[in-house]
């Protein structure tokens, strides 16, 4: 894994702070506060901690948490890595823009297989219309009002349209689409380590149940180049976090040497150092010792027994 991404890059967009807000149809939205600063960074320097977290508040949606707990959850690794950037994670291309309609493959959000792309973009901007003349094919965008977001979308300006408008402070992502896909990764890892511990004792028909939902776990695959920096580097090109976090995922969910497993304590995602690695920290391995301790020195009534 660190060969594999040590000598690779990309960018996102994050931004300072990040609000809940409610559609008129009643649909809750995360969007970045008025008053936020955009910022860039390299999701590929955090790789394991944003692919552990999406597992941490998948998991909280598998247990069925309340839904103020997961979405301060989500809303704290939005601070952190930014939107999912669901709007260029489910069409076909990313670059829609340059269409007159925008194509979907099946997906857990939208039914529709084609949809206009004004249309579309309804779904991302509920609040504020970006301010876009389309034309067929052709497509203006204006942001000269903004000089934040003017030079935010300079500065990105080597990305397809529709990305760039997803790093706009407008844009703004449903929070059961977001609390859905978390779930989705936080059901494939488990639905992975279940596998392979309970092999034995499962039927063939369980297997290949858990084989099919695995099967199904996917996307589009981002595409890449190599720039010459201060050495050859892989420039992996992410049209949304959401790609990106699956393509962490799925190499981290294949790394036998150093797997992701679950705390026994806590119960939280970490990597492991070695396969046969049961917790997160010493920290958690002690309060796990005495936890066990103290229950084994419990007498048959509850009360401790002499040795305690």
């Amino acid at each position: 894994m660190k060969n594999l991404f040590e000598r690779t890059s990309s960018n996102w967009v994050r931004y300072s702070e990040y609000e809940w807000r409610t559609a008129e149809d009643g649909t809750l939205y995360l969007t970045p506060a008025k008053t936020a600063q955009p910022n860039i960074y390299d999701p590929l320097a955090e790789y394991q901690r944003i692919v552990l977290d999406a597992i941490d508040i998948g998991r909280m949606g598998m247990g069925h948490k309340p839904d103020a707990e997961i979405q301060k959850a989500i809303q704290q690794f939005a601070v952190k890595y930014g939107l999912l950037g669901l709007m260029t994670a489910l069409p076909t291309t990313p670059a829609f823009m340059d269409y007159e309609a925008v194509y979907l493959p099946k997906n857990h959000f939208l039914k529709e297989e084609t949809m206009s792309t004004e249309e579309y973009l309804v779904l991302f901007f509920p609040f504020d219309k970006p301010d876009i003349v389309k034309r067929g094919v052709e497509s203006m965008w204006n942001i000269e009002n903004d000089r934040i977001m003017m030079a935010l979308a300079m500065t990105m300006s080597d990305k397809p349209m529709a990305v760039n408008m997803s790093f706009q402070r407008e844009y703004a992502e449903r929070y059961e689409w977001m609390k859905q896909q978390f779930t989705d990764w936080a059901f494939t890892y488990v639905t992975s380590m279940l596998y392979y511990e309970d092999y034995d004792r499962m039927s063939p028909e369980s297997r290949l149940l858990m084989q099919q939902g695995m099967a199904a776990f996917g996307g589009i695959a981002p595409t890449y180049h190599i720039a010459l920096l201060d050495k050859p580097t892989i420039i992996w090109d992410f049209h949304s976090l959401l790609l990106g976090v699956q393509m962490m995922f799925s190499f981290m969910l294949t790394d036998s040497e150093k797997p992701i497993r679950l705390c026994r304590h806590c119960t939280k995602a970490f990597v492991a150092s070695r396969p046969s690695a049961v917790f997160c920290s010493p920290q958690c391995k002690n309060k796990y010792n005495v936890y066990k301790s103290r229950g084994k020195n419990k007498g048959p009534n509850g009360g401790e027994t002499e040795n305690d």
